[in-house]
């Protein structure tokens, strides 16, 4: 019997092989390193976006110098934000529809060839018409990426790189700025767009070559024309409103209000076309989702305070404190810093807990202490004190920056990915748009109130009360400490204001609801990229 015993176990543990068979997780490391070879590719062309408005900045002058039109100067960038703005929800729609890698490559080849033309242009007509172009696909770089990432990688695997997406952002920042005052002065100001081409053609080459999406049979239905022309015309018009108001017209002019007045009757009608379309650009089913709303919100708040510190805090620092405008990015790097590192230790805790709740009402809670303490700087706020305190404001975005489009990646379903991620992009665009416009009107009539009443006068001083160091050794004394004090009280009400704002952030997020995140592990990970 023991023979006979011991004969029956021999077979079957006479197969070790058969269980212990190494073969799939032999093929796991090639497969995450084709995935990080797409994700680098997807960096790029997310840095192709970022950079560009930072760099175009530094050169703006020499631009005009060379090609006059003073007067058309804002419509360089005025152009380039519309259509992107504008064009961010088609794009999402047409990759849901017909596939995202071709739509993907589509638009980073129309934002190369803007900047192409953009280079050669000849007056500034020309240039605002080739940025228009650039911005148009300017639209789809960062819907692509955040949609692509979203097929790629489950829900709690992208938390891990939440990190390189704001180290990306951090980078555009600090460099953009000295990397194009370093092409113009260099190359000439046409090199600040020429430099896309070789970024543009790497990345173009390294998606076509190694990301691999599975097919996408296009869906059978016609595109919701309607609905598109709608929504451009309601963006287009609230763009305008941003971006002129308190400018080029007074809030109360007749122009402000009719486009204030053409926007909402656009958006109105817009809704209710998008309520009777079969694929409709932005399917209103996905804000009945609770956290797809909130995020929203949230995400509008974000672009909202960040856009408008990230404006003024230079200023302060370079009219207040007497800083180079020459290192203008590198005065952001202690918010920059904080922002990225931030980012990155919450996207590893999310990554490994799946839960995400209480990031976004920390993030709140931050950002909001982050600008009150800003708003209190004054002529006598010394470097150190104002870095620790854009420290603060930096780790409330990193809580949020990346959190806001994960949540509400994860709160619809596949098939909406690209409509989720652009829809999202929008809302940040939408609110960066208005932060800089409702934040630079305060800031202006508190500049020219405090100038006022210390007998001084807004009257010749640059449009925004703009100067920079060198500018202000040139003033009288008494005109000088005149122009910091009202600098000084013009960021205090933009910075509490953006205290204000954030703190509705800060409430919205605790309606958030947690939906523990999908997917970890490499077993996770579809095979979309070539082994």
């Amino acid at each position: 019997m023991g023979n006979t015993a011991s004969a029956s176990v021999r077979p079957t543990s006479g197969k070790p092989p058969e269980p212990e068979r190494p073969a799939k997780p032999e093929k796991a490391p090639p497969r995450q390193r084709s995935v990080r070879v797409v994700l680098l590719a997807l960096m790029i062309a997310m840095l192709l976006a970022m950079l560009d408005n930072m760099i175009i900045g530094t050169a703006m002058p020499t631009i005009v110098g060379e090609l006059g039109g003073l007067e058309h100067l804002s419509w360089v960038v005025t152009a380039y934000t519309l259509t992107t703005a504008a064009s961010t929800p088609l794009w999402g729609k047409l990759g849901d529809l017909y596939g995202r890698k071709g739509i993907f490559l589509t638009a980073i080849v129309v934002f190369v060839l803007g900047s192409v033309l953009s280079g050669m242009a000849q007056d500034m007509g020309q240039l605002i018409g080739f940025r228009a172009l650039q911005g148009l696909g300017a639209g789809g770089l960062m819907v692509g990426v955040m949609a692509i990432i979203g097929d790629l990688i489950p829900p709690r695997e992208r938390g891990k790189y939440q990190g390189m997406m704001a180290g990306v952002m951090a980078l555009a920042m600090i460099g953009g700025p000295l990397v194009g005052g370093v092409l113009t002065d260099h190359l000439g100001w046409r090199w600040s767009f020429y430099i896309n081409v070789p970024l543009g053609a790497l990345a173009l080459v390294m998606i076509t070559t190694v990301l691999h999406l599975p097919k996408k049979e296009p869906r059978k239905a016609r595109i919701d024309y309607l609905g598109a022309s709608l929504l451009t015309v309601g963006i287009t018009a609230i763009v305008l409103v941003t971006t002129w108001g308190g400018s080029e017209y007074a809030w109360g002019s007749p122009q402000i209000l009719g486009l204030m007045s053409l926007g909402l009757v656009a958006v109105a009608a817009f809704l209710f076309v998008e309520t009777k379309a079969a694929e409709p650009i932005i399917p209103l089913h996905i804000f009945r989702n609770r956290n797809f709303a909130l995020m929203s919100v949230i995400g509008f708040i974000v672009g909202f305070v960040m856009f408008g510190a990230v404006l003024y805090l230079p200023l302060f620092q370079q009219s207040v404190q007497g800083a180079s405008a020459t290192n203008s990015g590198l005065l952001l790097l202690p918010m920059l810093l904080s922002m990225m590192v931030v980012s990155l230790v919450v996207g590893r805790i999310t990554t490994h807990t799946g839960k995400y709740k209480l990031f976004p009402i920390i993030g709140g809670a931050l950002v909001t202490a982050g600008l009150f303490l800003l708003a209190q700087m004054d002529t006598g706020t010394d470097r150190l004190t104002s870095g620790i305190y854009m420290a603060v404001l930096g780790a409330g975005m990193g809580f949020l920056m990346q959190i806001t489009m994960l949540v509400a990646q994860n709160s619809v379903e596949p098939a909406d990915m690209g409509v989720a991620s652009s829809t999202t992009t929008l809302f940040r665009t939408l609110g960066s748009s208005f932060g800089v416009s409702v934040m630079g009107a305060l800031f202006t009539a508190r500049v020219t109130e405090s100038m006022t009443a210390h007998g001084g006068s807004a009257d010749g001083l640059p449009q925004g009360a703009a100067l920079d160091a060198a500018s202000l050794a040139k003033l009288p004394e008494q005109t000088r400490e005149a122009y910091q004090v009202a600098v000084a009280s013009g960021t205090h009400g933009a910075f509490l204001l953006g205290a204000g704002i954030a703190l509705v952030a800060f409430v919205a997020a605790f309606f958030v609801k947690e939906v523990l995140l999908k997917g970890a592990g490499p077993k996770d990970v579809p095979a979309a990229v070539a082994e």
